[in-house]
């Protein structure tokens, strides 16, 4: 299928380009599977340890005197010889965790369906010990599907990961949280629990048609890409299609993700969109014309973290705040979607390396949680906010 602009979406995994709870209810105690210990050596090899401090080498006999005192707890001592910058991300992301703005947990369950998401599994870049580990607080779950699906089978897949989704956040009931909205991802949060979307759907997988548009919307999906979805999209253009499509998305309060569209479809879709639009997973940069209109829309650019280093990721956020503001910066893993990751950003409990690094560049911590959560939920909140007027 072509897609709304003509740019085809595909799914990165497939090889191909497209892009105030209490204190501590979201990051719980250090994880066993994402131990990193080392000496503070920079934003990709920064302390972690998570060594039991009550085992020792010393093989001589207790003393016959009174007990020792008891030993501190593995998190105190953790708190302790732990890097004082990474200890001070992880208190700031237990009060404004990471919503990231793009999972390819669904994938990742689909190819290895018998992992153990709940108590952790070394499969999968995303568990639910490492999510609290990392500070993450809500996940948009990706629902794309590989590119040499085509028709019926698009739709088919699509409605599949949906039912993975749901089953899944079903059987977790303890560490995640199905969330429609705004409202659901704030009260997630408060209860302590990972809020989990569904987005974004392929733009292939509307079939032509408003009416899967609003079946989705139905089923709990939150973003759907422009990209892939109109048969017989002239190049570079935003269809006749495309623009009902954007401002159906409008009325039913779904994001419109433009992640893989051409420069000409995003300005055109920045034009006319009522409500902000966002960026998941878009592969490559923006340019600065098109951050500043994204900028005007009051949208979101949720940046990848699938560079070479932390530093480099950290240079992508310096320079997209520069250029377009702060409000206009939010995070993305790609964790389990099969792209590569840096050493120091191998999995989801490695979001506070990052948030580390930020506050080394002396990012201001007001702005390091608009990046993290504040962006996305007001996204979400403005989106519902335009569906209810127009109701």
């Amino acid at each position: 299928m072509a897609d709304l602009q003509d740019d085809p979406q595909v799914d990165p995994a497939a090889g191909d380009a497209v892009g105030e709870p209490p204190d501590g209810a979201i990051s719980g105690a250090p994880s066993a599977v994402s131990t990193d210990a080392a000496a503070p050596a920079g934003a990709d090899e920064r302390t972690d340890p998570t060594a039991d401090p009550t085992a020792s080498s010393d093989t001589s006999s207790p003393p016959e005197a009174a007990p020792p005192p008891a030993a501190a707890s593995t998190s105190d001592v953790a708190r302790i010889l732990e890097d004082p910058v990474l200890a001070r991300a992880r208190e700031l992301l237990s009060r404004h965790p990471v919503a990231d703005g793009y999972s390819g947990l669904a994938r990742g369950l689909n190819e290895s369906p018998w992992c153990d998401l709940e108590h952790g599994d070394s499969l999968l870049e995303t568990d639910i010990p490492r999510l609290r580990h990392g500070g993450v607080g809500a996940q948009f779950v990706s629902l794309l599907v590989p590119s040499d699906a085509s028709g019926d089978a698009v739709l088919r897949a699509t409605l599949e990961q949906i039912e993975l989704v749901r089953s899944l956040v079903a059987s977790c009931p303890e560490g995640l949280s199905l969330a429609f909205g705004a409202d659901d991802m704030a009260d997630a949060r408060n209860r302590g629990r990972v809020a989990t979307l569904l987005g974004p759907a392929a733009g292939a997988a509307l079939a032509g048609s408003l009416s899967v548009l609003r079946a989705y919307r139905r089923l709990g999906v939150r973003s759907v890409t422009l990209a892939g979805a109109d048969p017989g999209a002239a190049r570079s253009a935003l269809t006749p299609f495309g623009h009902e499509a954007v401002l159906e998305m409008n009325r039913l309060g779904i994001l419109v993700d433009l992640s893989g569209c051409s420069p000409d479809t995003m300005r055109r879709t920045l034009t006319i969109a009522k409500a902000p639009a966002v960026l998941s997973h878009h592969p490559g940069d923006l340019s600065d014309e098109v951050l500043r209109q994204l900028r005007a829309n009051r949208g979101v650019y949720m940046v990848l973290c699938t560079a070479s280093s932390i530093r480099e990721t950290a240079d992508r956020l310096d320079g997209i705040s520069d250029t377009a503001g702060v409000e206009t910066v939010a995070l993305s893993g790609a964790f389990d979607t099969g792209s590569p990751h840096a050493p120091g950003l191998k999995d989801v409990s490695c979001f506070p390396r990052l948030i580390a690094e930020l506050l080394d560049r002396n990012w201001p911590e007001a702005d390091i949680a608009a990046i993290t959560w504040g962006n996305t939920l007001r996204v979400l909140r403005a989106a519902e906010f335009v569906a209810r007027a127009a109701a």
